[in-house]
């Protein structure tokens, strides 16, 4: 539809309302460079109610875009540090806190911008609320790299595939995680000050038995889970910071345009 996006919106609710899974907003950034009109208006540095009347200007869309969302619908939405902190307190009171899925930051440039006096801004953030399902909500996970397949090894000859060893204290301690664990070199350890083991003693003890505990090749080393490649094939969880190198940049996002043009 082209067209103002507000009156393309509203258009959506009288076919679309409540059947869309994904939405993907870029807005105006409200850098002050007149990138959006406020009743017709232009509105640029000067004015000081400038960020007022940009999230009356958000504040119109959101609503309506939450409105052609489906239960299990999710939405991204692309902005930079002008907004950052005010778009999250909208979508809060918009899609509920609860409903925050997580914050995205872009690596969208690499090059440094020299003639900056103070930082040279090179990420945007992605912020992504889902409508109401949060609790059951499970976001596709990505594809496994052949980087992230080779540090998985199978030192033991562990019938069970490949696998790759993770940390086996966490933070704060808990009491009944809190144990001392005898390595097969006979070491006895314990967890790091302020931590305790993953697992309480008798889940612990399970998993020696089904070896899924390793203490190195020569039995001395602290223990380590073993995480085996075979139950993790389905993907990789995405994580919150994105480079350019995974994701690509603008630079790239432009050069690919000229092309097709």
């Amino acid at each position: 539809i082209e067209g103002d996006n507000l009156h393309a919106l509203t258009a959506l609710t009288f076919t679309h309302e409540g059947a869309i899974d994904v939405i993907y907003i870029d807005p105006p950034y409200n850098t002050g460079n007149k990138d959006f009109k406020y009743n017709d208006t232009f509105v640029d540095k000067e004015d000081s109610y400038r960020h007022s009347k940009w999230l009356s200007f958000m504040d119109k869309r959101l609503r309506i875009a939450k409105r052609l969302l489906s239960e299990k619908g999710i939405i991204f939405i692309s902005i930079d540090d002008y907004e950052q902190a005010t778009l999250k307190l909208l979508c809060d009171e918009i899609f509920t806190e609860m409903n925050f899925v997580g914050n995205i930051v872009w690596q969208r440039s690499y090059a440094p911008i020299n003639l900056k006096k103070t930082i040279s801004q090179n990420h945007d953030f992605i912020l992504i609320y889902c409508k109401q399902e949060f609790a059951t909500l499970e976001l596709n996970k990505l594809p496994r790299s052949e980087a992230a397949t080779s540090i998985y090894k199978n030192p033991d000859n562990d019938p069970r595939g490949v696998w790759q060893s993770d940390n086996f204290s966490v933070g704060p301690a808990v009491k009944e995680k809190l144990y001392e664990i005898t390595t097969p070199a006979g070491r006895i350890v314990t967890p790091p000050n302020g931590r305790c083991w993953l697992l309480t003693k008798d889940r612990y003890e399970e998993f020696i038995r089904d070896n899924r505990i390793w203490f190195g090749k020569d039995g001395k080393g602290v223990p380590r889970i073993k995480r085996f490649l075979s139950e993790v094939r389905d993907g990789v969880v995405a994580m919150s910071l994105w480079t350019y190198q995974e994701v690509g940049h603008t630079q790239d996002a432009k050069r690919e345009l000229k092309e097709v043009l």
